[in-house]
């Protein structure tokens, strides 16, 4: 009795595994809110003593226009636009259809103020507000090292 017993834990413990196998999987770096989805926030790590980070994201799957208005983060005192139009304050449009990438090489928000060196591999929490969207929650990744100079 033992025996079947032994099998068939077996059978039930290969019956659930192969469940979890097909269950579709969630992406931890992407945040869907009710107008857009966001991909992957991050930053690059930063030296002691910077003043400023990039914080790079791609926005994406929007459906109704919308604006990222406010960035919020424990590492940063504030937040402004950068880059390619840049600004004293974050004000970026997303209009429906668009895939909109904010990258060091075009617009991008940068995080001003920061409290501390931001260490490679470390995630941060992040509050992203859209003016129809409402206020997204997501982590700021750190991804890279410093930039050789």
């Amino acid at each position: 009795m033992a025996r079947h017993t032994d099998r068939r834990e077996f059978l039930r413990s290969g019956l659930a595994l192969g469940t979890l196998a097909l269950a579709p999987r969630g992406n931890a770096c992407e945040v869907v809110a009710e107008y857009l989805r966001v991909v992957h926030p991050w930053t690059r790590a930063t030296t002691p003593g910077a003043g400023h980070a990039a914080l790079c994201m791609t926005i994406d799957q929007v459906t109704a226009f919308d604006r990222l208005v406010g960035v919020r983060t424990p590492v940063a005192s504030g937040a402004e636009m950068g880059g390619v139009g840049s600004g004293p304050r974050v004000d970026f449009p997303v209009r429906p259809g668009g895939e909109f990438m904010l990258d060091e090489d075009g617009t991008y928000v940068r995080l001003t103020g920061l409290q501390h060196a931001l260490v490679i591999g470390r995630e941060y929490p992040l509050q992203l507000e859209f003016e129809r969207s409402g206020i997204v929650l997501a982590s700021l990744s750190v991804d890279f090292d410093v930039r050789a100079g």
